[in-house]
């Protein structure tokens, strides 16, 4: 008789480790705690993917990547890679085009498209170490990537490009995006004085379809061509929103989904009196959201808000600041119908202190999910400079941003319950540099904004990774990117999730197998 033996907990740990995005738990067998209670082990695979990042010719982009150090049991194999083999499709006005001819490996307006060879773009070479790697001009192409074995736990690339001339002037920032099949933007606009573009990145062997969907102020907006969107194999696909309808809405609530396969999605934000940066997507619908990191001499701050159920949503606002949690006066509730869109216009909020928003249920209001994204605005007049700062949930274990400069970063610590305590760790530089770190005490209600640990004889660009210590409450944070160009105060602000470099894998009580006798 053969027989064959299958460890139940080594099939769950081998499911559970090959992404970031998962996490399995064990049944309740009766046995003890310590046997049902989860482990917490590394992903084995993570994937990540970089829009194209400009359309200007003077534009000056840099790439920063980075695996944070310090995961254990993280192994020593592995890589961390972007690649060039992207088709950027620059030609979206035909978005009728067929699945069949993404699938034979046409772009949206019927153009063949010539094969195009992997090519290695910025690859890491040890955790902890960040890489940068310098493009310029419009020909910057999209990334997609794969970290595997020791690199895969929190790998994460930061884009950062600078227009210093020009309407679509700005500091653009964006976190590559990790691929999935639904995506909410709350602030996007169809107004002519923005040209906004939703990019689809496909990083897959087989083609995607797409559906973008728009909500204004009075509902669904009208539109004919946001359904059934192709995006062929690993390419990337900009789509202008105001191609899509014939409203022009000044602010929209955009809803990426798809039919097959999965892509990255992020907009691209063009403002002809305000600069450009990127809209990344919010957090999934919530009842309660924080959006932290409102800068403390923002001249202006709107708020977007979507209810995405078939509840209308009350909402309570307010602002944690470095002193505590207020209501702001005039600004104290926002009534958000069952989907539709809601603005409330917050001005200088902020009055000089960096401060982040809490959104809970208004008193005998009903806990309905909502969408929620900031527009924040620096300078003032021709010299005004703009950015988004998404709802995003708290740090659960880590989290780590890339592309920090030695001036010119804000790190914004937010304790919407308990009073939390908060190590903070600055890596290498890309140029060379010792690793420093500092532990920060972040009071219940408040936030706080800090000059982050800078490494020891820095040279180039590093990264902060913020981990929240045990016991304490949830924490979000978010990063402000300061680079001031000929007095107009350039600015981009990314949010910091949960890196999810682990994943929950059930401890079995006993060894199960399978037994395969040969008959």
């Amino acid at each position: 008789m053969n027989r064959t033996t299958l460890s139940l907990i080594a099939a769950a740990t081998a499911l559970a480790a090959v992404t970031g995005f998962a996490a399995l738990t064990a049944p309740d067998t009766g046995g003890t705690a310590a046997a049902r209670t989860p482990a917490r082990l590394p992903v084995e695979r993570t994937s990540q993917l970089c829009p194209a990042p400009s359309v200007s010719d003077v534009a000056e982009t840099t790439y920063t990547s980075i695996t944070p150090a310090g995961t254990a049991d993280g192994g020593t194999a592995g890589s961390a890679e972007l690649t060039e083999s992207v088709v950027t499709l620059a030609d979206t006005a035909d978005q009728g085009a067929s699945d069949d001819k993404a699938k034979d490996g046409e772009d949206a307006g019927g153009t063949k498209k010539d094969p195009v060879k992997d090519k290695p773009f910025v690859s890491l070479k040890e955790p902890g170490k960040p890489v940068s790697v310098e493009a310029s001009g419009a020909e910057a192409p999209a990334l997609v990537g794969t970290a595997t074995g020791r690199f895969a736990p929190g790998w994460t690339t930061q884009q950062t490009t600078t227009i210093s001339v020009g309407d679509a002037r700005g500091v653009l920032g964006l976190t590559c995006t990790v691929p999935d099949t639904d995506f909410w933007f709350p602030g996007a606009s169809t107004e002519r004085s923005r040209q906004d573009y939703v990019h689809l990145t496909n990083p897959d062997d087989t083609a995607a379809v797409a559906d973008i969907e728009l909500y204004g102020k009075d509902g669904a907006v009208k539109s004919e061509v946001g359904e059934g969107i192709p995006v062929p194999a690993r390419s990337s696909v900009p789509v202008l929103l105001s191609t899509l309808t014939t409203v022009a809405a000044a602010d929209v609530t955009v809803h990426v989904t798809t039919r097959s396969g999965r892509v990255g999605a992020a907009v691209r934000v063009a403002d002809s009196a305000g600069g450009s940066d990127w809209l990344a997507a919010a957090a999934d619908p919530a009842s309660r959201l924080v959006l932290p990191g409102i800068p403390a001499d923002a001249t202006d701050v709107r708020l977007v808000a979507f209810a995405t159920g078939t509840d209308d949503a009350d909402l309570k606002v307010q602002l944690a600041g470095a002193d505590g949690t207020i209501t702001p006066a005039g600004s104290e509730s926002l009534h958000i119908k069952s989907q539709m869109t809601s603005t409330l216009e917050l001005a200088d909020i902020t009055k000089g202190q960096a401060g982040s928003l809490i959104l809970t249920p208004a008193e005998g209001g009903r806990a309905a999910p909502v969408v929620a994204a900031l527009r924040v605005v620096r300078g003032k007049g021709e010299k005004r400079e703009i950015a988004f700062i998404p709802a995003t949930a708290p740090i659960a274990s880590r989290s780590t941003v890339a592309d920090n400069r030695a001036k010119g970063s804000t790190l914004s610590l937010t304790a919407p319950g308990a009073t939390a305590k908060v190590k903070v760790t600055a890596s290498a530089g890309t140029g060379g540099g010792e690793p420093a770190e500092k532990t920060y005490t972040v009071k219940a209600g408040t936030t706080l904004a800090v000059t982050p640990p800078v490494p020891g004889g820095l040279k180039g660009s590093y990264a902060l990774t913020v981990e929240p210590e045990p016991g304490g409450g949830p924490v979000h944070a978010a990063r402000t990117l300061a680079l001031p160009v000929d007095g107009v105060p350039m600015f981009t602000v990314q949010t910091l999730p949960d890196d999810r470099g682990t994943v929950s894998v059930p401890k079995a009580k006993e060894d199960l197998s399978i037994l395969d006798d040969g008959s």
